[in-house]
């Protein structure tokens, strides 16, 4: 798209420049995932259980102050993706968890 062309926002409601848009799409892409305390975690963190969880499919309790390792982040703000013993697949909700 040139510079002079302009596309419809459908957020605001105003039509703005392409290069405006370009860098609007860019920005929204990053994930923002928060822990239960309001830290911020990235890929590769590890996270403690604030929280007793039972694991549904795997018949195990994770009780509170487990420590996950090497959390990856999905697309979802509230989820994220982790291995632990046993457990096949473990997704936990962010406000579950605290950064350690």
């Amino acid at each position: 798209m040139a510079d002079d062309d302009y596309v419809y926002d459908e957020a605001s409601g105003e039509w703005i420049s392409a290069a405006e848009a370009a860098a609007k799409a860019g920005a929204s892409d990053t994930v923002e995932v928060r822990d239960a305390v309001g830290n911020l975690l990235a890929d590769g963190d590890q996270v403690t259980l604030i929280k007793d969880l039972v694991v549904k499919g795997a018949g195990q309790t994770l009780k509170r102050g487990t420590l996950i390792k090497s959390i990856r982040l999905t697309d979802d703000p509230q989820e994220i993706d982790c291995r632990y013993d046993g457990i096949k697949g473990l997704v936990l909700r962010a406000e579950f968890v605290r950064k350690r």
